[in-house]
């Protein structure tokens, strides 16, 4: 199998600068490719599928009447990050999650950045993340967000973009880890071929952001992960991490609150828990301050939490970050918080509560991207050109019905990979997702979650939605 035929087309192509001509970061890789049969590729791209198989790596999809639980899609032929690349993901991340953790304890506390005039205090109140039971928080070392995944895109042009920030319980990291070691043992010529940074060390690193909000006077201190359960579509990645971090994994009924004091019941009796990992969203999490019905929470734990008595990641509130429609203020919040400009900048965003933008995009749907400013997984967005005119009414019907739901951009033609479709190689279009740890530094794990959209044409890379993913190698080098 060859990349002869390989079309880059007009898109920016991680591996070809041009037809024929390779990036001199991929160059390596696609030799040891070449060295590989047609029939030995399709053969490991078939063990690779049933490693992951074996491994039990799965996802859920809500409502899919095919069965609940599915293998997670992935292409054998890697993601390449050169040096250079990297370095500006890597500081333009990190200078945008100090930033937003610096907002959300500004919104939940002084308010200086909606007194200065720079976001509309209506546009914070307004948002359905906004959680007034946390006004007054102050979490453990000052740190909102400890675990976030920032999604990247790439234009033809080259030029990286934030398309949204994820503060609240991102998913994926299970699938870089299985992801690396899958590829590992079924490419390991081309592997050997590059210096690549490793990922293997996230779970430890993931254990030490949690144990640094724990104060040191506790000697043996207790960290759980909490799920809502078997039925949750992240529950593979929940039990994953804890089994990685050496921690106990834990339902709400498993745990109870005491004097103030989270417990968890084990066969030994009750244990303390000092700081907990959870995956189980805001409204959930505490019956007695959020939704009075959830099964799902920890009666009681909000107070055991504003009483420093257990720390928990994320902090509940931190979603307000991540409403799309005040993503499109975060160049804003950087400069207002860090004094600089956006190393990596957003897709021009316009909201759809503001009237001007909203008649922009009426007037001119067919050509944006329109998403919910709480959406995820794909679900509730109109991609204008490949939108029939019924969607386009109905969306608009929407914006009108309910504005402050709706944000729209224009479309970005995403970078493209190869991918193998069935006897040959094929371009498909891709994201990034890079993770983000804050404890007592920020670190973003180098590679991160590069999704794919395995339909050819297609512009949407969520697993939901038919996508997939491909391990993702960020080069300590030239190469």
């Amino acid at each position: 199998m060859k990349f002869s035929y390989y079309e880059p087309e007009e898109f920016f192509d991680e591996y070809f600068e041009s037809k024929g001509q390779p990036w001199p970061w991929a160059e390596k890789v696609i030799d040891r490719l070449h060295q590989l049969s047609k029939s030995e590729l399709v053969s490991r791209q078939k063990a690779a599928e049933a490693a992951f198989m074996q491994m039990g790596i799965t996802f859920g999809v809500y409502g899919d009447q095919k069965g609940l639980e599915k293998v997670f899609p992935f292409d054998i032929i890697p993601r390449i990050v050169n040096a250079k690349d990297w370095d500006l993901i890597d500081r333009g991340i990190k200078q945008r999650v100090y930033a937003l953790n610096k907002f959300i304890n500004d919104i939940y506390n002084e308010q200086k950045i909606i007194k200065d005039g720079i976001i509309p205090r209506e546009m914070i109140l307004s948002s359905i993340a906004y959680r007034k039971e946390c006004v007054g928080l102050k979490p453990p070392k000052g740190i909102w967000c400890h675990i976030s995944g920032i999604d990247l895109i790439r234009d033809r042009d080259g030029q990286f973009y934030v398309l949204e920030d994820n503060l609240r319980c991102p998913s994926g990291v299970s699938y870089v880890l299985g992801n690396r070691r899958v590829l590992k043992q079924t490419l390991p010529v081309v592997f050997e071929a590059l210096p690549i940074r490793p990922v293997e060390d996230y779970s430890s690193r993931l254990a030490a952001t949690l144990r640094h909000l724990i104060p040191e006077t506790i000697d043996k201190p207790n960290i759980a992960v909490l799920t809502p359960g078997i039925h949750n579509s992240a529950y593979f990645e929940h039990s994953f991490l804890a089994q990685q971090m050496g921690e106990e994994l834990v339902e709400g009924q498993d745990l109870v609150v005491m004097d103030d004091f989270v417990y968890m019941r084990t066969t030994h009796g009750f244990e303390r828990v000092d700081a907990i990992y959870r995956r189980i969203d805001d409204d959930f999490l505490d019956p007695t301050v959020f939704r009075p019905d959830s099964l799902l929470g920890v009666p009681g734990i909000m107070k055991s939490y504003r009483a420093g008595k257990v720390a928990l990641a994320n902090a509940p509130g931190a979603g307000i970050a991540d409403d799309k429609a005040i993503y499109a203020y975060v160049p804003e919040i950087v400069k207002y918080y860090t004094g600089e400009d956006i190393l990596i900048p957003n897709v021009p965003t316009l909201i759809c509560d503001d009237k001007k933008d909203r008649e922009r995009v009426i007037d001119n749907i067919k050509d944006y991207v329109v998403k919910t400013t709480h959406g995820s997984g794909g679900y509730g967005m109109l991609i204008g050109p490949a939108s029939s005119t019924k969607e386009q009414k109905q969306m608009i019907e929407n914006i009108k019905a309910n504005p402050r739901d709706y944000i729209a951009q224009p479309v970005i033609m995403l970078s493209r990979v190869p991918v193998i479709e069935k006897d040959r190689f094929e371009g498909r279009h891709i994201d990034l997702r890079p993770f983000v740890l804050y404890g007592e530094d920020i670190y973003v794990l180098p590679g991160g979650l590069t999704r794919v959209a395995l339909k050819k044409g297609s512009l949407v890379v969520n697993s939901s939605q038919g996508g997939g993913s491909k391990d993702t190698w960020v080069l300590s080098g030239d190469g």
